[in-house]
Formats: structure tokens, sequence, C-alpha cells
């Protein structure tokens, strides 16, 4: 099983189309709400140089936003 993080916010549609394709793809993963974590915001800022979410950290490996290939690819969906 691989290490999944999605930085998300409970408002941003492509966090929870994410979120959404996750659970139907049976991956366990860490949701972090960077709308009340501050330290995990400025975190995913310094990492990526962007303020925007999602951002999903699979093993490590960053993905801004919802790329569903790239997040397959990742996960070893594909």
């Amino acid at each position: 099983m691989k290490n999944v993080k999605v930085y998300s916010t409970p408002t941003c549609p492509y966090c929870i189309r994410l979120k959404q394709f996750l659970n139907e793809s049976n991956v366990v993963f860490e949701d972090i709400d960077v709308s009340v974590n501050r330290a995990a915001a400025d975190e995913i800022v310094d990492r990526t140089g962007q303020m925007g979410v999602p951002v999903i950290d699979i093993e490590g490996e960053l993905i801004v936003g919802f790329d569903r290939e790239r997040v397959k690819q990742a996960l070893g969906l594909v």
C-alpha cells in the first residue's frame, strides 16, 4: 500500500472529485484540510511553490490539481 496524502479544503470541487476517485479506487489516504491546518498549508506552498489545492502526495511525488491519469500512474492503477 502506498503512502497517500491529500491536501485539500472542504469547498474545493476538484478536491471533492479527487477524494471520490480515490475512494472508488479503494485507495487509503490521509486527508489534510489546509483551511484549518496552517502548518500543512505552509508546508505544501513551500514544497510546490503554489497555493492551490488539491495537492496529492503519493510516496513523495507531488501532483498539483486533479490530473486523473497522472494520479492513476503514480498509484500503479494503469
